[in-house]
């Protein structure tokens, strides 16, 4: 049912974009801000044409707030969060560069993924890396965006991209081996 007006839109499509806003950003006030200043956004624009449901033309706005924050979170965010413990990823390797301790095999990643368990573990991990490593480990690993994408969302190189993501995938996989496998 299309709304009628846009007073409708928090009622009928709240609830949906709360969701939504929050899945990507993982903070309640972050999402509710998002939200709120999407239904400004498209009750002040008028832009609303019709040519779309008004849910889908919400979360299209949805989105851009949401690619917004997030860059003021890396702009806001201190260098220290970046860059904890420099010799991280060196934690894995030999001096010849060799895996000190190989990653455990897991029988089965599909079954495992499917356990409430094992969701409640690697959200605690994400929860555990620093905010923009997890942002962008979402946004490339779960959202399935394209790498020039999350560059020009969080405003940084392909390189700087590639090297967070790499280090939030060693963060997840250390986390996930110490509270998921019992390493």
């Amino acid at each position: 049912m299309a709304s009628k007006t846009p007073h409708d839109w928090l009622n009928e499509h709240g609830d949906y974009l709360y969701r939504f806003a929050l899945a990507r950003l993982r903070d309640t006030h972050l999402a509710e801000d998002a939200v709120q200043e999407t239904l400004l956004a498209a009750m002040q624009s008028q832009s609303y044409e019709g040519k779309s449901a008004p849910r889908t033309w919400l979360t299209g706005i949805l989105k851009h707030k949401i690619i917004d924050l997030i860059r003021r979170q890396g702009r806001e965010r201190p260098a220290e969060d970046f860059s904890r413990d420099e010799s991280f990823p060196d934690e894995f390797f030999d001096e010849s560069g060799h895996w000190a301790d190989k990653p455990a095999a897991w029988a089965a990643p599909d079954g495992e993924l499917e356990q409430k368990q094992f969701l409640a573990i690697l959200q605690d991990c994400m929860d555990r890396l620093p905010k923009k490593l997890a942002g962008l480990f979402l946004m490339r690993e779960i959202h399935e965006d394209g790498n020039e994408e999350i560059c020009k969302a969080l405003g940084i190189s392909t390189t700087n991209a590639w090297v967070m993501l790499y280090r939030a995938r060693l963060g997840l996989r250390k986390c996930l081996e110490l509270h998921w496998l019992g390493k």
